[in-house]
């Protein structure tokens, strides 16, 4: 749980590939912070389960399994959301899809599938969201990305990356195209989060303050993003990482 604090007591927010990780995280915490949370992972055990930790915590909380790099199930996924709670203020695209590997080496599938999930999902999901959020006044949307997309490329990983980077720059544009309709876009870049299998990581990351981040400290930038206090804060990519892109 988060110990970083916004209320959102009235909201109605949607994530995606919120079944684990940083998308979990973040619907945790917006259900925390008093937001309804329509809870979306293309695994609806996954997705029935984190809205199941929302509801016996006390929140409000509505599974629906999509994959958002299908348009028409982003469609149903957006009236499902409507439907259950009406307004749409918060969006939030955490579903991701990652895999390595040298770049002669990559398949033409896992290439096609890290760009529809990372870039055409969340193209999908901003643009029909974005529609829902323009004809209610306003609204938030965040993209999670990453720092391998800006600044600091990976090893290898070149779907991956150019995903990211892509997304980075969607965000720019949405953000410059959505502010007349009273809508804020910005990304956050995460780097050097707790490894799945620490015995395979180094002890010590390298960046500015030696440790791992937690998944928890990431949602607690987008609840910042999500609140009054950044109101004045769009077109953003924010690099949360330990200082790794400055080091």
């Amino acid at each position: 749980m988060t110990s970083f604090n916004v209320d959102l007591t009235g909201k109605n927010a949607l994530v995606t590939g919120a079944g684990a990780d940083v998308g979990r995280a973040t619907a945790l915490a917006l259900a925390q912070a008093g937001a309804s949370v329509v809870v979306n992972d293309i695994n609806p055990d996954r997705a029935e389960k984190v809205a199941g930790e929302i509801i016996a915590a006390g929140g409000k909380a509505s599974p629906w399994q999509a994959d958002i790099s299908n348009r028409f199930q982003v469609g149903s996924l957006i009236e499902a959301a409507r439907d259950a709670y009406g307004a749409i203020h918060i969006l939030i695209n955490a579903a991701g899809v990652y895999k390595l590997g040298p770049m002669p080496k990559v398949d033409e599938w896992d290439w096609r599938r890290i760009i529809e999930v990372n870039m055409n999902g969340a193209f999908f999901m901003s643009q029909m969201v974005g529609r829902v959020m323009a004809d209610e006044g306003g609204g938030v949307i965040v993209n999670i990305a990453s720092t391998a997309g800006h600044p600091n490329p990976l090893a290898e990983g070149v779907a991956y990356v150019a995903s990211k980077s892509g997304l980075i720059g969607m965000t720019k544009q949405c953000a410059r195209e959505f502010a007349p309709m009273g809508i804020r876009v910005n990304a956050i870049c995460p780097a050097n989060l707790t490894p799945d299998d620490p015995k395979a990581a180094p002890a010590q990351p390298a960046n500015a303050q030696g440790r791992y981040g937690t998944v928890d400290e990431i949602a607690e930038v987008v609840l910042f993003l999500c609140s009054d206090a950044a109101r004045f804060v769009t077109g953003q990519a924010i690099n949360v990482d330990g200082g790794e892109s400055m080091v």
